[in-house]
């Protein structure tokens, strides 16, 4: 979804196991840096959530904050966006695997990595299994749906939803028509109503029209991709900051808090963000800029830039 990135971002490809995977980069004005010159910058890799529309568009008000002095890496994970679309019953290995392939072929490792909720937690569990590919991780509300025994996500009857037919048509009535993505953004996904704009339910709506779309939303709705992060987050030891909308639903502050304390080692920090739901970053991307540089770069760059 090329015509909502930011100016100077362009489209690249990578092969994984499951097929095309789109990503953003920057490459032209008003960058102007050349192919030398971006490959010297350390890598940034910026995952994005799931939910019907989901794709790298979530972080595009953030991420060129940092196109000065670090090589953007924002794909459109396999099944959302402008990547590949396999029809598949997706499971967690099939984004573990994607994601760890999608690091290895762009990045010179150790990386940093910023994504969000339920990618976060995913984003995890590849640190656990392969602490090599990572340098630092910054999490936004990282959670597996199912954190201690406690389901969040689902909103519907999972024997509903494996209808026959009855699938598509709650999908096409939740997401692929713009009133229903409006009204998700809304009333689910941001604090403040009045900050979604025309332009965010247009990028969410035409991810979520891609063809075979529904499959990796559906799977996500269904809860295939669900697990329980507290039986994981004691093993981490890649060095992370939490952050957390202070008004998320699904996932609150007090599961954030709660899933920090069983590994205060490795989470270095936990930050509320006033005043954001789900999507802070794209709620009041300002403010997780701000909050962004600081583990970034450190105190010590800061004082330098």
């Amino acid at each position: 979804m090329l015509q909502f990135q930011p100016p100077g971002f362009i489209q690249k490809i990578v092969q994984t196991s499951l097929g095309r995977m789109v990503y953003y980069t920057q490459a032209q004005a008003p960058w102007l840096i050349s192919g030398e010159e971006q490959q010297d910058l350390p890598p940034l890799v910026f995952l994005h959530n799931f939910g019907g529309g989901a794709s790298a568009y979530e972080w595009s008000k953030v991420y060129p904050a940092f196109a000065a002095t670090h090589r953007i890496l924002a794909p459109d994970l396999i099944g959302w966006g402008d990547s590949e679309h396999p029809v598949r019953n997706y499971q967690i290995n099939d984004y573990l695997t994607t994601i760890g392939e999608f690091i290895r072929q762009t990045c010179t490792v150790p990386v940093t990595v910023i994504a969000s909720s339920l990618t976060a937690a995913l984003t995890i569990r590849l640190a656990i299994n392969q602490p090599h590919l990572f340098k630092k991780l910054l999490l936004i509300s990282p959670s597996g749906f199912n954190d201690f025994g406690e389901g969040s996500g689902r909103r519907l009857p999972v024997e509903v939803i494996n209808i026959p037919f009855l699938d598509s048509l709650i999908y096409a009535l939740g997401a692929e028509n713009e009133l229903a993505v409006r009204n998700f953004l809304e009333r689910f996904l941001f604090a403040k109503s009045e900050r979604v704009t025309q332009e965010m339910v247009q990028a969410y709506l035409n991810s979520a029209q891609q063809p075979n779309a529904k499959f990796s939303a559906l799977a996500f709705l269904r809860g295939n991709l669900y697990f329980d992060l507290s039986l994981y987050i004691q093993q981490l030891t890649v060095p992370t900051v939490i952050f957390w909308g202070e008004n998320s639903q699904f996932t609150n502050v007090k599961l954030g808090k709660r899933l920090t304390k069983l590994n205060e080692n490795a989470i270095q920090d936990f930050i509320t963000i006033p005043d954001t739901g789900i999507l802070p970053h794209l709620e009041s991307p300002a403010v997780v800029v701000g909050l962004l540089l600081r583990y970034v770069f450190g105190v010590a760059q800061l004082q330098h830039i």
